[in-house]
């Protein structure tokens, strides 16, 4: 696609001179830090609750503290925040050309729209995969300090797998709520969207339809629940009619 490589380095750096990407990182660090933390408290439950960091009527379901307690809070906690983490970032990259008032500026340049948009996609998978790769290996490190208890490779290869899908599903479920950015022309209307379609993934799976409704499919699969091909059908038409949305908005919403 012409001037693709171009379009793909001028994100890069808009992205780079912000201070984006270091908050969402701290933000995404919390998850495995927070991990860390609970494995602790259930790790001495009753020192916890010496200390005050837990009242002495508190009960703990969570499990044990262990690696694959620990790797499954991991791969449930990017469900529940990476919906809100990854609409953010799309909604910043999209959003962001309308609140600078630079999108006018963007769509004179002499590059075919749908390699800025395909551009600005590209990123916010790159970003987000590399955000995912972070907490991972924040995490092996929180583990390792907090001292759980050793286990063979194949559980560490089997929650790296159950992270990726999960963060996979997640980001395919954002592409509708990213097209927000550009239909609302800046960052409120996406997070909106974000919220409502967290309220009604809560709701959805309650009733016991997680696994059809494309914003509970990756909570449900970070649970070790069973999807059939139609849940991976339903997020990947999810993300197609998102994605191509966004396309036609750039390509067709400010003509005659």
């Amino acid at each position: 696609m012409k001037n693709l490589a171009q379009a793909l380095w001028v994100e890069i750096l808009k992205a780079r001179r912000s201070k984006m990407p270091l908050f969402t990182a701290l933000g995404f660090s919390f998850l495995p830090l927070g991990g860390g933390f609970f494995m602790l408290i259930l790790k001495d439950p009753e020192l916890a609750r010496r200390v005050g960091l837990i009242s002495a009527k508190a009960q703990l379901t969570m499990g044990v503290a262990d690696w694959p307690t620990y790797l499954g809070f991991l791969s449930l906690g990017s469900a529940a925040a990476g919906i809100v983490l990854f609409s953010l970032i799309g909604s910043w990259v999209f959003g962001r050309e309308y609140a600078d008032r630079t999108v006018k500026d963007l769509l004179a340049l002499p590059t075919p729209r749908s390699a800025i948009v395909l551009a600005k996609f590209i990123l916010v998978g790159g970003w987000s995969g590399v955000l995912i790769v972070m907490i991972y290996l924040v995490a092996l490190v929180v583990g390792t300090a907090v001292g759980l208890p050793y286990v063979p490779v194949q559980v560490f290869l089997r929650g790296a797998s159950t992270l990726a899908i999960t963060a996979a599903l997640t980001l395919a479920s954002a592409a509708p709520i990213i097209f927000f950015a550009s239909a609302g022309r800046g960052y409120l209307p996406p997070v909106g969207v974000s919220m409502l379609a967290i309220a009604l993934a809560q709701v959805v799976g309650i009733i016991g339809w997680g696994e059809y409704f494309p914003w509970s499919v990756d909570g449900v699969y970070s649970q070790g629940g069973e999807l059939g091909i139609a849940s991976y059908v339903i997020v990947g038409l999810t993300c197609l009619v998102g994605t191509a949305a966004t396309f036609a908005w750039w390509e067709l919403a400010d003509q005659k």
